[in-house]
């Protein structure tokens, strides 16, 4: 490393060689091992300026991480920088809806925060998952639908730029900024702290229903169906074909959830009406019980992971299309996301996350053993040759960065050059390179 860690006096925080007792932690994420050279964990906004500023004066890449939960690989690095937020984690509610959430958060905080004040913030659906790459990339969780991704609540950050500077970012200050905040990802800088407008949520109607694997056919495009005129109010997931619960075999599994204080009776018995459920949970809960508790995935695996977006034109040729997926003899979870609703009101060039038109979301989830990793790719590719057509875009947190195609549509090319030129000017030298947003041409 051509700067010497001495460079770091006064850094606060910790800092974590290969030689230090907690290494072997530290380089882990939930989703994959790297082996960093050095990973710092700032005490602080400062720390973080300290940190940056190391990192820039190196030869070595450099990653930000909050949760640690990028399928990518984007949280850790071999032979490169971590600046570790886990220690800026505090949440608070600064008046009655406005909150101020630290960079190193994960949601369970935000979300514990929140109750007691009848409020919550539309994010994923894992308690567990760190705020920060949740939100600049997206955020389509269990109120998608009644209050849109997690970005579009987001009223101003503030972020440490690639120069060390301290900015204040919001609609008024450095507005081309906090348009490519939104759904940029962590490519301008580090996020240190984010205000967020959070929502009341009177209370939360929340359904789980499984179905017979042979009545895919006729189970997926009534959930469709329903979810076509169902209440902006409903969001709901179809997941078919799981492998740890059988996989081709595996029940479908339904969610609905509603969080205005109001039932799904009527879109639970629109199912019911052309299939008998194998089991049925239908009850009120709070919003932090029905997020899933964040799993990590042991170090011999890893993970294949893609999206991609359903016009409402290709939705019924879509669903047959993962009918199909589902029936065969393959390694993945599929699952697909009803979106529109508030996700859709938002002007597509609003922000960065341009997805807007789509009326689902399908993706796929799978594992195997390091060895077998490419055979598990190989077969992924297979499995969405025939959805790609019927797919725009893919999610950037719900890819796993190895399928070129996927990961160049995550930004439409309108999006791409906007990006591109906001880099410029804020990151010419592409400090912030663990992207999907493409590097300055100065920097390539």
């Amino acid at each position: 490393m051509h700067t010497s860690v001495d460079s770091l006096e006064g850094f606060a925080g910790t800092i974590i060689t290969p030689d230090s007792p907690e290494y072997a932690s530290a380089a882990r994420t939930a989703l994959g091992t790297a082996h960093p050279a050095i990973v710092l964990r700032p005490a602080d906004v400062v720390d973080v300026q300290r940190a940056v500023r190391f990192a820039a004066a190196s030869d070595r890449p450099l990653v930000i991480r909050g949760g640690g939960h990028s399928a990518a690989g984007l949280s850790t690095v071999d032979d490169g920088i971590v600046i570790d937020l886990g220690a800026l984690d505090a949440v608070e509610l600064l008046d009655e809806r406005r909150v101020r959430v630290g960079g190193g958060a994960l949601w369970r905080q935000v979300a514990e925060t929140l109750a007691p004040h009848g409020l919550a913030i539309s994010s994923g659906d894992t308690a567990d998952v760190g705020v920060g790459g949740l939100t600049l990339s997206g955020g389509i969780g269990w109120m998608v639908r009644r209050h849109g991704l997690t970005l579009d609540h987001l009223r101003a950050v503030e972020l440490v730029t690639a120069d060390g500077e301290v900015l204040r970012v919001d609609e008024h200050a450095h507005a081309d900024l906090f348009w490519a905040l939104r759904g940029g990802g962590g490519a301008y800088g580090v996020v240190t702290a984010f205000e967020f407008e959070a929502q009341p949520t009177p209370g939360f109607a929340f359904a789980v229903l499984t179905f017979p694997a042979d009545r895919a056919a006729r189970v997926v495009p009534a959930w469709a169906d329903v979810m076509r005129t169902a209440a902006e109010e409903i969001s709901s997931t179809l997941v078919l074909a799981n492998p740890l619960a059988g996989g081709r075999e595996a029940p479908i599994q339904v969610t609905f959830a509603r969080s205005d204080g109001g039932d799904v009776c009527e879109v639970v018995a629109a199912l019911r009406a052309v299939a008998a459920p194998l089991t049925e949970d239908v009850r009120q809960a709070p919003y932090l019980e029905i997020l899933h508790d964040g799993q990590e995935l042991p170090e011999v695996l890893r993970v294949a992971l893609r999206s991609g977006f359903v016009s409402v034109d290709a939705a019924d040729a879509a669903v047959t299309s993962v009918v199909d997926m589902a029936a065969q003899e393959q390694p993945a979870a599929i699952t697909l996301h009803a979106l529109g609703g508030a996700f859709g009101a938002v002007p597509a060039d609003a922000t960065a996350f341009a997805h807007r038109s789509a009326v689902l979301m399908v993706s796929t989830f799978a594992v195997a053993p390091v060895p077998a990793y490419d055979g598990l790719l190989a077969r992924m590719e297979a499995l969405w040759r025939p959805l790609a057509p019927l797919t725009t875009g893919a999610y950037a947190n719900s890819i796993d960065g190895t399928a070129a195609d996927a990961v160049a549509s995550v930004y439409p090319e309108r999006t791409r050059g906007r990006l591109g030129e906001i880099k410029r000017r804020y990151d010419s030298a592409n400090l912030f390179s663990r992207t999907f947003v493409p590097a300055p041409a100065s920097a390539r």
